[in-house]
């Protein structure tokens, strides 16, 4: 009663939105998304997420596109349904890509039309049936992470591999057939695959049964030994605790669909049965949701066809296990010599304390791993620790090499003794393997998709400061060149959270550095000087300057700074020669230089969708944005760098006049890459309340920096900051295609990509006929019209892109923003206009084709960015 109650004030309040006529035509899908929000924020979900899309007649994807529509407020649908909605998309997207492989891989395992010796039982239909349910079941049971991608794909080839033996080899293609038959000769005797004793095969004979699954392994690029840790801690015990290798017999399809029922119903979420049926409401809608890939299609008749495909989700994740496994491979578990050499030219050996943090923060990894992913899955952890220990001593060493090429030293004493440094580098290291099998079944180009696992959770796990594990992020990329490019991206990217939030949490050593800083030189030091800003943000700095800061001598008038093997510590005072004043921490400074550049490439982001007819209000943005990060930084603790530029860019739009409202801003925010509705919906106001960006700015950010707002609107405004200084990404992607400006599927890429791992890594490029054209420079091409062709081809792009620049690309706004304040929907308390202003309806007019073009225009400037977006 208490859900239909609230969920019809819902779906009135958005029936009476100005313009809702969207949700007037769809009244039963409006009522169904409305039941949705409410039964989540009530925890009163009497339904499951299945039954619902089945009453409303909906698919998946369509329902998760029209909650996104629907949502034209900031409090209709509230943090928690986002996360609950985040979670169930992770699930189906994983789901699948899972189950679009067990339809190919059956079809691979499977005769179409065996003999007819076969019995009726084992029709295909029925096969895939059971097969299917099988899995559903053992990855509920054994899994808690429901969108794991590798050990959910691993889990269905144990189940492939169990159902294979007990298939008569007449049903089976090769090589399958030849494995199955293998067993028998090898004397592995095969009971009866129909009647009551199929089954009864003990726990030990199907342990030494091996041939199938190392077939299937290599089939789909699966690491062997991992497969079959998966399969001896998980699904063995999975199949005694649901009765199937005691019993007299393999339970029928209905035994194990009735213990699914449990599951789902429990869950209240996918009824993952119904990919059998091919049910419509797990249809995937390619635009609206998923990015499986599919076999592309043909753009002309007369072009060739390649049949080369697309990576899957599933194939993607298994070439970045293997090639990370294979680079680590010739890794050590332990210290290398040459790391021993390290340690014993260290004034105090670190090799005792190095090997009993690694063995100590090893146990607390595998506890911690079994209770996210689930307890039977505590050697899986331990597999993967050990890869990320490799490459922590593979990073070390390479670093230590930099180190002593650059310094001429070789005793690191002070640096090797640094219990932050090496639980940075460790975590650091250990990230990179958590990511690559971490990979969700909709990630694409890196971005990574939040899961149990994902970054920041390493740092909770060695109980590890943000602020400290950044320090360590560009020192590793730079000394180990194995990472992929969408590892690089990856880490770039925990290095940009760290930046926004992560390093402006209570408790960060961030805030103490920030206070030295200010004592030394008293109150008008400032954490990074915005005359700085300007200047290029090259820098020689390391890992080891950013834990001890460097030390000069007042007697010596060195030009550069120098790394002694007994640098203090980063929060102790250091001597310049010619001031003979204390140095400023090399690591705040950097970190500050690099949230400025982030900033600014944040508004510039932000400011170019929404007031692009408007440059002269940038710089005193950005002005205020900087100001406010450099004196005002308190502002910035337990809160996101994107709340204080929405409201620098609110505020300065208020004193000058220009009609641009905060809900606007937050459409606009809402569209661009790696945000979450959580920054403007969750705001921290006072300690433990929270509430939406607009009270924020009204009761925390206008009583802070009123004055300062108020001097943009004098004729003295303040000194302008300068632009920050714009580099290229500090890390190099050498596999990374370069593409030709505006719409034109034009690239520019090395030769050597692997497409399928087993190819080896010098294998050439396998295209997909994506573009028009294809050219592979070196091989023999045919006629110059081609060429001609892309000439033309990229002058239109020039053409394209001078006319989308002189657009806008502001976004349509949203139709009514409700706030706590009711009757209000502005920081000032100010109702709305009754007419809307010629700047407003200039943004409301803006064409979808218009803001496509400024989309891939801002993309595209971005690739030769250092910002986050790609």
């Amino acid at each position: 009663e208490s859900v239909r109650e609230k969920a019809w004030k819902t779906y009135e309040g958005l029936s009476a939105v100005d313009g809702a006529l969207a949700y007037n035509k769809k009244k039963k899908e409006t009522w169904g998304v409305c039941i949705f929000i409410v039964a989540i924020d009530l925890d009163e979900m009497t339904f499951t997420f299945t039954e619902l899309l089945k009453s409303i007649s909906i698919s998946v994807c369509t329902f998760f596109q029209f909650l996104k529509e629907v949502d034209v407020n900031m409090d209709t649908v509230s943090t928690k349904v986002d996360s609950t909605v985040s979670r169930l998309k992770n699930k189906y997207d994983v789901l699948l890509a899972l189950y679009h492989k067990f339809e190919r891989t059956c079809g691979l395992i499977y005769l179409e039309q065996p003999s007819s010796e076969i019995s009726a039982e084992l029709s295909s239909v029925l096969v895939l049936k059971n097969y299917w349910i099988t899995f559903l079941l053992a990855k509920g049971k054994v899994l808690q992470v429901e969108d794991d991608l590798v050990i959910s794909f691993q889990l269905l080839l144990c189940v492939l591999d169990y159902f294979i033996k007990l298939s008569p080899p007449a049903m089976l293609k090769e090589p399958y057939k030849s494995a199955v038959t293998a067993l028998t000769v090898n004397g592995s005797a095969r009971t009866p695959r129909r009647g009551q004793n199929r089954s009864t095969r003990t726990s030990k004979q199907i342990d030494t049964d091996t041939k199938v699954i190392e077939v299937l392994c290599k089939e789909h690029d699966c690491n062997l030994d991992e497969v079959k840790n998966v399969y001896f801690t998980s699904f063995i015990p999975f199949l005694n605790s649901i009765g199937i290798v005691a019993s007299n017999g393999l339970p029928e399809v209905e035994v194990l669909s009735k213990q699914y029922d449990e599951l789902y119903l429990k869950n209240k979420d996918i009824d993952a049965r119904l990919f059998l049926d091919h049910d419509e409401t797990l249809q995937p809608d390619v635009i609206a949701c998923t990015q499986l890939e599919r076999t592309p299609l043909k753009n002309n008749p007369d072009e060739e066809i390649n049949v080369i495909l697309p990576q899957t989700p599933v194939r993607a994740a298994m070439n970045n296990i293997q090639q990370l496994i294979m680079i680590l491979n010739s890794a050590t578990d332990k210290p290398s010599d040459t790391l021993i050499i390290y340690f014993n030219n260290c004034t105090v050996n670190p090799k005792d304390s190095i090997l009993k943090r690694v063995e100590s923060l090893g146990h607390i990894f595998k506890k911690k791993f079994a209770e996210a992913v689930g307890q039977g899955c505590a050697e899986i952890g331990s597999q993967r620790y050990k890869l990320g220990v490799r490459l922590y001593y593979r990073v070390m060493e390479s670093m230590l090499k930099s180190e002593e090429e650059r310094l001429s030293v070789q005793n690191f004493s002070k640096l090797l003794n640094d219990n932050v440094f090496h639980t940075s580098l460790l975590a650091c290291a250990v990230e990179v393997v958590m990511a690559t099998y971490g990979r969700n079944a909709s990630q694409s180009d890196g971005t990574s998709a939040e899961t149990d696992l994902s970054f920041p959770w390493i740092l909770n796990v060695f109980d590890l400061k943000a602020f400290d594990f950044y320090k360590v992020i560009e020192s590793f990329i730079k000394a180990e060149p194995s990472l992929t490019r969408e590892m690089i991206k990856h880490l770039e990217r925990c290095e940009h959270r760290i930046m926004e939030s992560l390093a402006w949490q209570s408790g960060s050593p961030l805030f103490d550095l920030i206070k030295q800083s200010k004592e030394r030189e008293g109150q008008t030091d400032q954490p990074e000087p915005a005359s700085t800003l300007n200047l290029p943000l090259q820098h020689n700095h390391t890992a080891a300057d950013l834990y001890l800061s460097p030390v000069r001598s007042p007697k010596k008038k060195a030009s550069g700074p120098t790394l002694s093997a007994t640098s203090t510590p980063d929060a102790q005072p250091a001597v310049t020669p010619q001031t003979q004043k204390p140095q400023k921490s090399t690591s705040l400074s950097l970190f500050y230089k690099k949230v400025y550049l982030l900033a600014y490439l944040r508004l510039r982001t932000l400011f170019f969708r929404l007031l692009s007819e408007r440059p002269d209000l940038e710089p005193l943005i950005w002005t205020l944005f900087q100001h406010t990060l450099q004196n005002e930084y308190e502002l910035m603790r337990d809160r996101h760098l994107d709340q204080i530029m929405m409201c620098c860019m609110y505020g300065i739009c208020k004193v000058k006049n220009v009609d641009l409202r905060f809900k606007i801003i937050v459409s606009a925010y809402k569209e661009l890459p790696n945000t979450n509705q959580e920054t403007f919906k969750r705001v921290l106001i006072r300690e433990e309340q929270y509430d939406s960006i607009i009270v924020f700015y009204n009761l925390v950010f206008m009583q802070k920096l009123k004055t300062n707002i108020l001097q943009y609107a004098s004729n003295r405004p303040p000194t302008l900051s300068p632009i920050p200084h714009i580099p290229r990404s500090p890390y190099q992607f050498s596999n990374s295609p370069r593409r030709v400006p505006a719409g034109n599927n034009i690239y520019i890429s090395p030769l050597k990509s692997p497409y399928k791992f087993s190819d080896g890594f010098q294998s050439p490029t396998k295209m997909t006929p994506r573009s028009r054209i294809l050219v592979s420079i070196g091989e023999s091409f045919g006629t110059s019209e081609k060429f001609q062709k892309i000439n033309q081809m990229v002058c239109n792009s020039d053409c394209q892109l001078k006319r989308s620049a002189e657009v806008s690309a502001a976004p349509k706004p949203l139709k009514r923003l409700r706030f706590d304040i009711e009757g209000q929907d502005e920081a000032d308390g100010s109702k709305h206009l009754p007419q809307e202003s010629k700047f407003q309806q200039k943004l409301a007019e803006m064409t979808s084709t218009r803001t496509r073009m400024q989309k891939q225009k801002l993309n595209d400037g971005n690739d030769t960015s250092a910002s986050e977006e790609k």
